[in-house]
């Protein structure tokens, strides 16, 4: 029988565990019959968790990482979640943004991310793998510059809400686009604008011409006013004042894919910032535009025939009474700009103004680039054009005065040489 000594003795013994390698063994660590070293421990949410590896070093520098996800807020019961239940979370949470965004968001989302990177869990996500996914869409697929930047954008907002949530420590995707567009050399496509002597082949090409006079009144305004494609086909007779000759821009006409059971639809938008609302002056042939395409109608007995989240009486509509959309725009466009060109080359095959390939939005740019070169104020042209930062402004006013510079510069190269000869 033990004497009290002894007792007092075994008690005072230590009883923590050991490792086959007779190592101590700290709280919460165990090794398995088959080696593999153990680490549990409990949330505060009553949930037991456990971490795996097969030498206790790397057992432990995983405990680190459990001591400072708890420490940081990080919620070890996410460490499952995929890139696309994280994403599928933002969706149900998303709010503030118009409905054409938030679904060309998901269209994006579905079509480049879901199938492969989606799968990813999203604690594991690190800025390297961010990098690969980007070059391998550069890479693989031919993508504009503007598709890349919407996809990142989706991205980042949905690691910016772990972040928030505390499902990640730091956002992957940081700087991420910024460092692939250096290394790629990526530059954005700079708008063109029509010279004057293209703008005037455009616009003398419909005014002749039996086939495409109809496009007339629609394009002049478009030319004359700098509106978006929206803003034009969503004008109402009622948003026009042809006595004081004023246009009111109060919202946009959108057609997109609004996916469910509708699918692709006009909707009404209001526009996305205070400055989108504006009026804008109309010139003596935007006016004229207007009339022609009032008269014409009248005499072939078109009315709009179309409602859209009840608003009606579009001023600009097909045959049928139906409002136009972008789409059918640039396709007659298309063919207006092949056709032109037949004509002025049957004409003169060594014609030197022809029609380049261009959009509807060319339209806009281009009436800013003629305000831009007319000298008008740029605080005028912000707020005819509805730019919501100025510097969106000031980045086309100086492309156009660098270009006005250099051509000013070319003729008087041209003087100098005339002097000196």
């Amino acid at each position: 029988m033990a004497t009290k000594n002894e007792t007092k003795k075994a008690k005072g013994k230590s009883t923590r565990r050991l490792d086959k390698e007779r190592i101590a063994l700290r709280k919460g660590e165990q090794q398995r019959a088959d080696g593999v070293y153990e680490y549990r421990w409990t949330t505060p949410d009553g949930k037991r968790h456990s971490v795996y590896a097969g030498t206790l070093e790397l057992l432990r520098e995983k405990e680190d990482q459990v001591a400072a996800d708890v420490r940081d807020g990080i919620k070890t019961e996410t460490k499952l979640i995929t890139v696309n239940e994280a994403f599928d979370m933002w969706c149900d949470l998303k709010r503030g943004i118009k409905d054409n965004t938030f679904q060309n968001y998901k269209y994006m989302y579905n079509q480049f991310i879901r199938s492969q990177f989606g799968k990813l869990r999203l604690t594991m996500v690190k800025k390297s793998d961010v990098r690969r996914f980007y070059n391998t869409l550069t890479d693989g697929k031919i993508l504009k510059v503007s598709t890349l930047d919407t996809i990142h954008n989706v991205l980042h907002q949905v690691f910016s809400m772990a972040v928030d949530d505390g499902y990640i420590r730091v956002n992957p995707s940081e700087n991420v686009l910024k460092e692939l567009k250096k290394a790629h050399n990526f530059e954005v496509d700079k708008k063109k604008a029509l010279t004057v002597e293209e703008q005037n082949l455009f616009i003398d090409f419909l005014k002749k011409s039996k086939q495409y006079d109809h496009w007339y009144p629609i394009f002049a305004v478009m030319l004359g006013t700098g509106l978006r494609v929206g803003e034009t086909v969503g004008l109402r007779w009622c948003d026009i004042d042809l006595e004081d000759g004023m246009i009111d821009i109060n919202h946009t006409l959108i057609y997109y894919d609004k996916g469910g059971s509708e699918r692709c639809s006009f909707s009404i938008n209001t526009p996305k910032t205070k400055s989108g609302e504006r009026t804008v002056p109309m010139l003596d042939f935007v006016k004229e535009a207007f009339l022609m395409e009032r008269n014409r109608q009248q005499a072939l007995g078109i009315t709009c025939q179309q409602s859209v989240d009840m608003y009606t009486d579009f001023i600009f509509v097909n045959r049928f009474g139906h409002v136009q959309h972008q789409g059918t725009l640039n396709k007659a466009i298309k063919r207006i700009v092949r056709d032109c060109n037949y004509e002025v080359l049957e004409k003169n095959p060594d014609a030197k103004v022809l029609l380049p390939p261009f959009s509807c939005h060319t339209l806009r740019h281009t009436f800013t680039t003629r305000l831009c070169e007319a000298g008008v104020n740029v605080k005028v042209i912000q707020d005819t054009l509805g730019h919501a930062d100025i510097s969106t402004t000031l980045n086309i006013y100086a492309d156009v005065t660098k270009d006005a510079k250099q051509k000013e510069f070319a003729s008087l190269g041209d003087y100098f040489e005339k002097l000196s000869s």
